[in-house]
Formats: structure tokens, C-alpha cells, sequence
């Protein structure tokens, strides 16, 4: 009598569900990884709701009249602060009230010292002075290829007259604020500031690149510190993940 083999159940293989196979094929196509969850749309444009909530009316915080004004002065910020910029600032513009102006280096170093760095700001501000008497006609440019060729100015720099001037949304301006708060909101995971304005300018709509980095500044200032960051006072709470978050 011929004994039936018993046929060993197949193993049926674990197909990935519609939503996850989805998913996969889009992030794929993004050429993003599973974990760039920081850069999902929807999670920038929540982001730039709460900055519009708690920083409507954000601005550059250096005192200035008009394109050349702010252009010295964001040269005298490098390492310094605002408000001590705005300090020297005061009496500073009385003296020095256009690029004609600006004839004795030894005179201005003194004139600017407490910005910290002054025999190098002074080389920037004369040079970037006759830079623009010589071949711009005594007016700030308002390209940012134009901007790039005064002395001491790189695009950090730029885009704070181009923007702020100018109203010219040219990039994304990155300083120490904008730098820190990237990292910790996860937009960007590069340390080099020339690297986090690409990936920003990638996520960030255009029309709000000026206004974005007034109120990530003032964001930074005000609550996120650099060491003991005002968490419970952050409107971003809820959509941060960042390490060394305070609750």
C-alpha cells in the first residue's frame, strides 16, 4: 500500500503593506532616507507657522537708515553683538556718513574697537568703502555677485543688506542662530554654514528666506540658547526632537 507524502506547508513570504511599499518608492525617488522625517513638507510649513505666530514682525535688529549703513555694521557684528554694534553705530554714521568718509584707517580703529577685531573690521570697511566708490558709483550693488567682490563681505553678509536693504531674497542668511536652530530642528545636518543655507533654501519657500532668518535669530535669542535653551517657553515644543532639549 503506497504511503502519501505530506506536503510541508509553504511559508507564505511577508509582503510590505501598500502604504509602507508607498512610502519606500517616494523616498526613494526623493533620494531621501526613511529618517529624513525633519525635512517633510509638512512638518517645514508647521515649523514657519509657529515662527509666524511668536515672531510676526521679526527684523534685523542692527540700527541702520539705508543699504551702506547696514552693510558697515554687519561687518562690525562679526563677534560682537548687536547691540553693541548699535552702540558704536550711534556716533559712528555721524562721523562716517557715507564711503567718502571713511579716509584714516587709525582714526576708525579707535572709532570701532569695542566691536571687537578692529584692525581687520578696519581693512573691510576701507576697502569695501572704496570698492564701492571705484566701481559701483557709491552704491551698495544689489547682486549678489556684485556684493561678493567688497572686501570682508562673504554671503552671510550679503544677504543681510540684499534682504534686509533691498528686499532682494538672494539666500538664506546663516549666522550662529540660524546655524544652531537648524541642527536642533532637524532641517539641516551640516555644520558648514554654506552647506545648511543650500538645505534650507531647499525646504524653505522663497518668498519667506528673508523674513525665515530675522525670526529663527530672534528665536535664538530670545528662547532657544545656545546651553539652556527655554523649552517651556518654545511654541516649537511639540514639533522638536532635538537631543539636548530641557524637558
Amino acid at each position: 500500500m503506497a504511503i502519501k507524502s505530506k506536503k510541508k506547508p509553504s511559508k507564505k513570504k511577508s509582503v510590505p503593506t501598500k502604504s509602507k511599499a508607498a512610502k519606500s518608492v517616494k523616498l526613494a525617488r526623493r533620494g531621501k532616507p526613511a529618517h529624513a522625517a525633519g525635512t517633510d513638507p509638512t512638518r517645514v510649513v508647521a515649523i514657519l507657522a509657529k515662527l509666524d505666530e511668536a515672531y510676526g514682525n521679526a527684523t534685523c535688529e542692527l540700527k541702520h537708515e539705508n543699504a551702506f549703513q547696514l552693510l558697515i555694521s554687519t561687518i562690525l557684528s562679526a563677534q560682537c553683538t548687536d547691540v553693541r554694534v548699535n552702540q558704536v553705530a550711534e556716533t559712528l554714521y555721524k562721523k562716517y556718513p557715507d564711503p567718502k568718509a571713511y579716509a584714516t584707517p587709525s582714526e576708525l580703529e579707535q572709532d570701532i574697537r569695542p566691536t571687537g577685531f578692529f584692525r581687520n573690521k578696519t581693512k573691510s570697511v576701507m576697502g569695501t568703502s572704496k570698492t564701492i566708490l571705484e566701481n559701483f558709483g557709491g552704491q551698495v550693488p544689489r547682486t549678489m555677485e556684485e556684493i561678493l567682490t567688497l572686501p570682508g563681505v562673504a554671503r552671510k553678509t550679503g544677504n543681510v543688506v540684499l534682504g534686509t536693504a533691498y528686499g532682494i531674497a538672494s539666500g538664506i542668511v546663516v549666522d550662529t542662530h540660524v546655524l544652531r536652530l537648524s541642527n536642533r530642528l532637524d532641517l539641516s545636518r551640516n555644520e558648514d554654514p554654506k552647506k545648511v543655507e543650500q538645505d534650507l533654501m531647499k525646504i524653505i519657500p522663497q518668498e519667506k528666506w528673508i523674513q525665515f532668518s530675522h525670526q529663527l535669530i530672534w528665536h535664538g535669542r530670545r528662547v532657544c540658547h545656545a546651553r539652556k535653551p527655554k523649552c517651556l517657553e518654545c511654541n516649537m515644543e511639540s514639533l522638536c526632537y532635538a537631543k539636548d532639549k530641557t524637558v
